[in-house]
């Protein structure tokens, strides 16, 4: 841990700085404020880059900035008013929150909190600044979370307390991808036995859906990705067929509806295209095929479909991190996970120390990683 001579004031420690869209992230001597009220201070100890960071680094405007999201870390102090967390808990950071008391988190009937959700333009959720400065100009955050820098500072309604014999350097990993997938299986589909479901997709979140699907007792599991090379990967996470659309002389939809008697009972997108949502909505059968869109588009943001899809009885549904109330539902994820009732640590491919961390952008955007998972220098 950090010394106690540092509690409530600046840390000056090492962060990868995105100074432009696409550009090399540069390590840089960064100062992070101490925690406002309600807020606490991490040292971070592993963060996997998410595909989300990669999308965002490569096409948004705010710069300076730090990306990374999906991390788990150590307290080193909190802000007034702080009850739930002291410094030495283990926490999983996550990149929408619950705050408990608004009307969506009250409603049982949401993860989507109205204080806490998705931050969008580089500021923290209490008072719209940062935390993070170099010679006293502002570094901008990503989702409120910013763990590509030794410490961070989050909002304690963005943080999740867990059991401390938890793997930090492997459940990283539930903080978003793995958990988005099996909760869009399980919360937001809600898979039934003996089902068919099509996964378009077959990364981290593709196949954590499989992984889910599986778990539910679906049937029959096909998998579409263009990267022939992901075949062998899925095989392992559950999906029984593997389809890639360049090998068909036809549209992958009728492709599927030949193969599944009319179309599949559940359609995941996982790839982050819109024109891929229409493709999933058409590959699911008539009253009551349903797709489920989890991808987060980088263009194009508006979804193409004809009315008829839909009069037919399909249903098209969002998935915010897996419908998971991140606070309430994730610990129980984790008791999975160290239950070995759920796989986690299969998905990291590459594990990489924090200098090399443009090695782990590098292998995303080639296809050649799963997950990535940058592990922080040993601090005193």
């Amino acid at each position: 841990m950090v010394p106690s001579s540092s509690i409530n004031k600046v840390i000056t420690c090492k962060a990868a700085v995105a100074w432009g869209a696409g550009e090399e992230l540069v390590m840089e001597e960064v100062e992070v404020a101490p925690p406002q009220p309600h807020e606490i201070r991490l040292k971070v100890v592993c963060s996997s880059l998410c595909r989300s960071d990669l999308s965002a680094w490569e096409t948004q405007a705010i710069f300076p900035r730090i990306f990374g999201h999906e991390a788990s870390g150590i307290v080193e102090s909190v802000g007034e008013g702080v009850t739930e967390f002291k410094d030495g808990d283990h926490v999983l950071t996550v990149f929408t929150g619950e705050c408990m008391n608004c009307r969506q988190c009250k409603s049982n009937k949401s993860n989507v909190c109205s204080v806490l959700g998705l931050e969008r333009r580089g500021l923290m959720h209490s008072d719209q600044k940062t935390r993070f400065s170099i010679k006293g100009k502002p570094v901008y955050h990503y989702c409120a979370v910013s763990s590509f820098s030794e410490y961070t500072v989050v909002h304690s309604g963005c943080a999740v307390k867990v059991d401390p014999l938890a793997p930090l350097e492997k459940i990283c990993l539930l903080s978003c991808g793995v958990s988005a997938g099996l909760g869009a299986a399980w919360n937001v589909a809600d898979v039934s036995r003996g089902s068919t479901v099509v996964i378009f997709g077959l990364g981290t979140l593709g196949l954590s859906v499989a992984q889910g699907a599986k778990l539910r007792g679906a049937a029959r599991v096909i998998g579409v990705d263009i990267n022939p090379e992901k075949a062998l990967k899925a095989k392992d996470f559950g999906v029984d067929e593997f389809l890639n659309p360049e090998d068909f002389n036809e549209p992958i939809p009728q492709v599927i509806k030949k193969i599944t008697d009319g179309g599949a009972d559940y359609c995941f997108e996982c790839v982050g295209d819109t024109g891929t949502v229409t493709t999933a909505l058409q590959s699911c059968c008539d009253g009551w095929g349903l797709t489920v869109t989890l991808g987060v588009p980088k263009a194009k943001p508006e979804i193409a479909a004809h009315y008829g899809l839909l009069l037919t009885g399909r249903t098209l549904k969002g998935s915010m991190f897996g419908g998971w109330r991140p606070k309430s539902d994730l610990p129980s994820l984790v008791d999975k996970y160290l239950n070995k009732e759920i796989r986690v640590d299969e998905f990291i491919t590459h594990n990489l120390p924090f200098e090399d961390i443009n090695k782990a952008f590098h292998l995303m955007r080639e296809g050649k990683c799963l997950r990535c998972v940058i592990h922080m220098p040993n601090q005193l």
